[in-house]
């Protein structure tokens, strides 16, 4: 199993993610804890070092020598890539290694000048005891097998997954991959640093389940604790309401064929179906049964013309529309791997191909892509595990305009609410849940719920953490169903979320129903599902959506570590950026939520919030403020100069290290603004950062998972 992403990049666990408890990392001693990186950046005309008369992994550690490290910490580094950037730039990966093991987390990731000299050097490495250099690591007490049902312990707990060894390359083993895992489960040797100073063996578990897409690294520690979990997949929720396509209709045009820069071999390898279209950078096919592989079925295609026309009057379950799905699908993947190379998304940076052609990385890791997945709905996901391995992405279809639900009030009074349903906990019939209905409180439903709310329906108001935490909650305190009412007056849409442990259902309804239903005096409803459902819309034709999930696969593969509070926002905004970039809008995902404002709270020109209303209580939001500054830098740099900012960001995530804060991304981009052949967009930059708080100074730090931002509106003296 590959260890690091870009090509070799680490990765880096993020604390307090998925089921695992803050209480339960608590009871780690000694513990794990990702401490931040540190960057140091050449002043100019004062290299960091220089390689002219040594080796570039020397002129590291003559660099990481002068600030300190020690010689059992230098000695431990290997070089693990190293590969070419713009402008003669030189990009090397080091890791490191003690008694045959990579220390997990470990790297330093540096950027050399075309003259040679060390110009950027992030330090992420590990202080390694000279004991441990001296004498190797003491055994673990639990074997590779041990850590693998530790980890499934926490996360699919009810899995009854089998979990035989199946063999072993090197320090990973390789279980069985029963029907529960998308790809068999492997379980790596690292050595692990801990908070008290110390180096011990422990092991790296990646788990890829074949439902739900769900793909982790659990870091299980020698003697059998879960200190830490990623999640590697990305899992986005949409405000829904969606309508019929606006922006014309299906165009014919022509892929790239052999030849070209981008995609030498063309699109297309192999034989192909009107519903499985396989390719060098993506395979997109129909996942209606959500088996995770194509359906069968289809019309063989032996003229690679895929010209099936869309009739979006009927359902997406056509025939005809779901080969539209697929075809538009594939163009799109591919239309995104062709920009992104462009801008240096490339097979040395870990990009999604077959065959490399020999220019660096790892193949065998094109996209696949599933058109019409039936494992959820209102949503999209993509999961990227590292080079060398597919990513998949699941675009689900999406409810139509129009009500899903009801809530049917019997007394006092007689009223009819309309209402959408949830994608996670039970589903409800036409039959339906009755109840009585009793306000939550705390009104939010984000703490224990003190309202006498057992036996009954509880109804909450949407706002301030995640809508499973607001029912898991109620569901505590006995409630039997829930109710979600907006807190804001915009169309409402499909709960979106993720949990095994909801059992009861639950639905949202407008800000004025919550409002009209609070004010009854101990009214009793029904809820249920409307026998008659609106027309569902397919997110494979919103460009948008597809565009968003493809980029989660960029900032994984070039930068790594982007979940939680902040990275985890970070790697939302950034594909709102990747969308916007291409398409020019604004506005993200509209033809899906067939709303004006597309998926988001706001527009993105002209957006209101800034660094301060970074909160930690939800990505998506978090991730809006990035954006604006991506729409901000679009707006500044205009139309005709699109893609020499394209190239700025991409090029950034050079310089950016893993787990990045929106400071640690903004200065990426400087250094890759510095290094290219326009140096003086730097002002440019650094003006939209600063116009939405991130200027100089500011800072947001992560404590027990509390996000505190100080932001800052200032631009460097020298910027205008």
């Amino acid at each position: 199993m590959p260890r690091c992403t870009p090509r070799f990049a680490p990765s880096l666990l993020s604390l307090a993610l998925m089921s695992i408890s803050a209480s339960a990392l608590a009871q780690a001693t000694p513990g794990y804890e990702r401490a931040a990186a540190q960057v140091l950046r050449a002043e100019p005309g004062r290299a960091l070092a220089d390689a002219r008369q040594t080796t570039p992994a020397q002129a590291v550690a003559a660099a990481l020598d002068a600030r300190g490290r020690d010689a059992a910490t230098l000695g431990a580094l290997r070089a693990v890539s190293s590969r070419s950037g713009r402008a003669g730039a030189t990009h090397l990966l080091l890791e490191q290694m003690v008694d045959g093991l990579p220390v997990h987390g470990a790297y330093a990731k540096a950027a050399f000048n075309a003259q040679g000299e060390l110009v950027h050097l992030i330090d992420h490495l590990a202080a390694i005891p000279p004991s441990a250099a001296a004498a190797g690591l003491s055994a673990a007490r639990v074997d590779a097998q041990q850590a693998l049902a530790t980890a499934m312990a926490q996360l699919h707990p009810n899995a009854g997954a089998s979990m035989r060894q199946a063999g072993q390359s090197g320090n990973t083993w390789r279980f069985e991959g029963s029907a529960f895992f998308h790809s068999p489960p492997t379980v790596s040797a690292v050595a692990v640093p801990h908070t008290d100073g110390s180096l011990a063996r422990g092991w790296l578990v990646q788990t890829w389940s074949q439902r739900g897409n769900q793909l982790h690294h659990t870091l299980v520690s020698g003697d059998g604790r879960v200190l830490d979990v990623e999640s590697r997949s990305a899992t986005d929720s949409y405000n829904v309401f969606p309508i019929d396509p606006s922006r014309g209709p299906q165009t014919l045009v022509n892929g790239p064929g052999a030849g070209n820069a981008q995609s030498p071999s063309g699109w297309l390898a192999g034989a192909q179906t009107t519903i499985n279209i396989v390719g060098n950078n993506a395979s997109a096919y129909l996942d209606v049964d959500a088996n995770n592989a194509a359906d069968a079925g289809g019309t063989a295609v032996t003229t690679a013309t895929f010209n099936t026309a869309a009739n979006l009057t009927q359902t997406p379950a056509t025939t005809a529309n779901r080969a539209v799905a697929v075809q538009n699908l594939f163009y799109l993947n591919n239309v995104m791997h062709d920009r992104l190379y462009r801008h240096g998304f490339d097979e040395a940076a870990g990009n999604f191909q077959v065959n490399n052609f020999g220019l660096g990385g790892l193949g065998n890791d094109a996209v696949n892509a599933e058109a019409q997945d039936g494992s959820g709905t209102d949503n999209a996901n993509m999961s990227t595990p590292a080079d060398g391995q597919r990513p998949r992405m699941q675009m689900f279809l999406w409810t139509g305009a129009g009500a899903t639900h009801e809530v049917l009030v019997s007394s006092p009074v007689s009223a009819n609410y309309g209402a959408m349903g949830a994608g996670f906990g039970p589903a409800l019939t036409t039959t339906g849940l009755a109840g009585a209905v009793v306000a939550g409180s705390p009104a939010d439903g984000c703490a224990r719920m003190t309202a006498a709310v057992s036996g009954k329906v509880a109804l909450i108001d949407r706002g301030s953490c995640d809508f499973t935490v607001k029912v898991l909650n109620a569901q505590s305190a006995g409630a039997t169903g829930v109710i979600i009412a907006n807190n804001v007056a915009t169309p409402i849409f499909t709960l979106g979320g993720s949990s095994t442990r909801i059992r009861i259902p639950s639905v949202m309804v407008s800000q004025a129903d919550g409002s009209a239903l609070r004010g009854l005096a101990a009214p009793s409803a029904t809820l249920r599902k409307k026998a008659v459902q609106p027309l569902q819309l397919d997110a494979s034709l919103d460009s948008g959506i597809v565009y968003h999930e493809y980029c989660h696969g960029l900032t994984w593969r070039m930068i790594g570590s982007m979940s939680g509070a902040i990275p985890g926002a970070i790697g939302e905004g950034m594909s709102d950026v990747c969308a916007m970039l291409i398409n020019g809008d604004d506005v993200v995902g509209a033809y899906s939520a067939s709303n004006a404002l597309g998926i988001r709270r706001y527009r993105y020109a002209g957006y209101p919030l800034s660094y301060r209303n970074v909160t930690g209580a939800e990505v998506h939001d978090d991730g809006e403020i990035y954006a604006a500054i991506g729409w901000r830098l679009i707006e500044l740099f205009g139309a005709a100069r699109r893609d020499d900012l394209f190239s700025h960001i991409v090029q950034g995530m050079n310089f950016t290290p893993a787990a990045p804060s929106f400071e640690a991304m903004r200065d990426g981009i400087l250094s890759a603004v510095a290094a290219s052949a326009t140096p003086a967009d730097r002002c440019t930059v650094w003006g939209a950062f600063a116009q939405y708080g991130v200027g100089v100074g500011s800072k947001a730090t992560v404590k027990r998972g509390v996000v505190t931002v100080t932001e800052s509106f200032a631009k460097p003296a020298d910027c205008p």
